[in-house]
C-alpha cells in the first residue's frame, strides 16, 4: 500500500505541462528553468576542471569547506551578514532537499506551519509527510500585500513556523523591510521559527534590494535561510543548495540532511564555490540581462492584451486571465494556449493547496531574446485568430 500522502499525490503541473509542450512543440515558458546557453561559461569550465582533478568520493557531510566559506562570503558581500561558515552553513542537494530537511528536522507530528500562498507546491506535500499541518494565508492580487492581521490570526498554540519565499514564486514579489519587521515581531511574540526560501536572491530588478529576515538581530537565531546555485547561475539541473542558520537551528537540519542525501557531488560544489566568488560584475550583469528579458516578455504580453503587474524579482511574470477565454479555469486556459498558440504557461491554481484560485497564469522569462520574441508573436497570432504554425 502507498503512503497516505504520496499515494494521492499526482504528477506535478510543471511536469505535465512540460510534457504537453514537448508533444505539440510549444514554446515552454511554463516550467521554471533557464534556456540552454544562459549559464556562465567560466562556471562550466570550473566544473569540468573539478571533475578532471577529483576527488570523486564522498565529500564532507556538511559540504566542501570552500563552498561553505563562499556562501558566507557572498552573504557578507551582498547582505552585510556575518556568518560562521563552520557552524552556520550546510550544503544540500538543491533547495528542495534543504526545505525537506528543515521540515523533517524542525516539525513534530501535530505541529502547524504557516504558508503564504501562492506557494511552491513542494511545501505542503513534504510538510504533511513530516506529520505536520500546513496552514495557508493568502496574498491577494493585484498588489499581493502581506495581510499581517490574517497572518497573526492563523497562529495557534500548535504553530511552530512560518515559511517565507522572497523574492516570491510565482508572483515576483519582494517582501519589504516593513513587512519583514511585522513577521519578525510575530516570531518573537509567539515563539516561532521562519524558514526562508530565498533562492531568487540575486534576481532583483530596478535597483531594488533583497531583504532577508536573517538580517534582523532580534530574530537571528530563529531564521533559516535557503539559497540555490540553480537560480543564481542558471544551472537548475545541478541541484546544489545551501542552508544558513544559527548553529542550534542548523544542527538538527544537518542531521536530517545526513539521512536524506548525506552529500552533494563534490565537483559541482567546487564549481559553485568558484561561482559565488565571481566579481560583482557577474551578479550585476545577471540582473541587467534578466531585466531585459523581463521587459521583453512583459512588454510583449501587455501589447498582446494581457494584464501583467509589477515583477520585482524571480524570473516569472503572472498575467491576469479575466479578459481571456476559459477565464474561470486557468488549467484549461494553459492547455488551450499551449495547443492553439504554441506557448505554454503554468496555471496559478497549482500554487494554491486547495487549487481554487484561477485568476492568473505564470510565464518564465529566463529564455533567449529570440525565444521570448517568438512566444509573443505566437500569442499575437492567437489573439488575432491566426494559426501560429502557419505564421511561424
Amino acid at each position: 500500500m502507498a503512503n497516505s500522502v504520496f499515494g494521492v499525490t499526482t504528477t506535478s503541473i510543471f511536469e505535465s505541462m512540460s510534457r504537453l509542450a514537448a508533444e505539440v512543440k510549444s514554446i515552454n515558458l511554463g516550467q521554471g528553468f533557464p534556456e540552454i546557453g544562459l549559464e556562465p561559461a567560466e562556471l562550466i569550465e570550473a566544473a569540468i576542471g573539478a571533475l578532471r582533478e577529483g576527488p570523486h568520493q564522498y565529500p564532507p557531510m556538511m559540504g566542501l569547506p570552500a563552498l561553505r566559506q563562499a556562501v558566507a562570503s557572498n552573504a557578507k558581500r551582498w547582505l552585510g551578514l556575518d556568518i560562521d561558515w563552520e557552524r552556520e552553513v550546510l550544503v544540500t542537494s538543491g533547495a528542495t532537499e534543504a526545505l525537506a530537511d528543515c521540515f523533517l528536522a524542525l516539525l513534530e507530528p501535530g505541529d502547524e506551519i504557516i504558508l503564504l500562498e501562492p506557494a511552491y507546491d513542494s511545501y505542503p506535500t513534504i510538510i504533511r509527510r513530516a506529520g505536520a499541518t500546513p496552514v495557508q494565508v493568502r496574498l491577494d492580487p493585484p498588489d499581493w500585500q502581506l495581510p499581517l492581521d490574517r497572518l497573526e490570526a492563523a497562529i495557534t498554540p500548535r504553530t511552530r513556523a512560518i515559511v517565507l519565499n522572497t523574492p516570491m514564486n510565482p508572483i515576483g514579489k519582494l517582501f519589504s523591510r516593513e513587512e519583514l519587521a511585522g513577521i519578525a515581531a510575530l516570531l518573537l511574540k509567539y515563539d516561532l521559527v521562519a524558514i526562508c526560501d530565498e533562492v531568487y536572491e540575486h534576481l532583483i530588478y530596478d535597483g531594488r534590494r533583497h531583504e532577508t529576515l536573517l538580517s534582523f538581530p532580534e530574530v537571528r537565531d530563529r531564521v533559516v535561510r535557503i539559497g540555490s546555485a540553480g537560480k543564481t547561475f542558471s544551472v537548475t539541473g545541478w541541484k546544489v543548495g545551501y542552508v544558513t542558520a544559527d548553529a542550534k537551528l542548523l544542527k538538527p537540519i544537518a542531521k536530517a540532511h545526513q539521512f536524506v542525501t548525506f552529500t552533494t557531488p563534490p565537483a559541482l560544489q567546487a564549481a559553485v564555490a568558484f561561482g559565488l566568488n565571481l566579481p560583482d560584475s557577474y551578479f550585476d550583469g545577471l540582473r541587467r540581462d534578466m531585466t531585459r528579458r523581463r521587459d521583453l516578455l512583459v512588454g510583449g504580453l501587455r501589447q498582446v492584451g494581457f494584464s501583467v503587474g509589477d515583477v520585482g524579482g524571480t524570473y516569472f511574470a503572472v498575467a491576469a486571465t479575466d479578459q481571456l477565454p476559459d477565464a474561470g479555469d486557468d488549467f484549461a486556459l494553459c492547455r488551450r494556449i499551449t495547443r492553439e498558440a504554441g506557448v505554454t504557461a503554468i496555471p496559478i491554481s497549482a500554487f494554491y493547496d486547495a487549487r481554487n484560485v484561477h485568476s492568473h497564469i505564470r510565464f518564465c522569462f529566463a529564455k533567449s531574446d529570440q525565444t521570448l520574441q517568438e512566444a509573443v508573436q505566437r500569442l499575437a497570432c492567437w489573439r488575432d485568430g491566426l494559426n501560429w504554425k502557419a505564421a511561424s
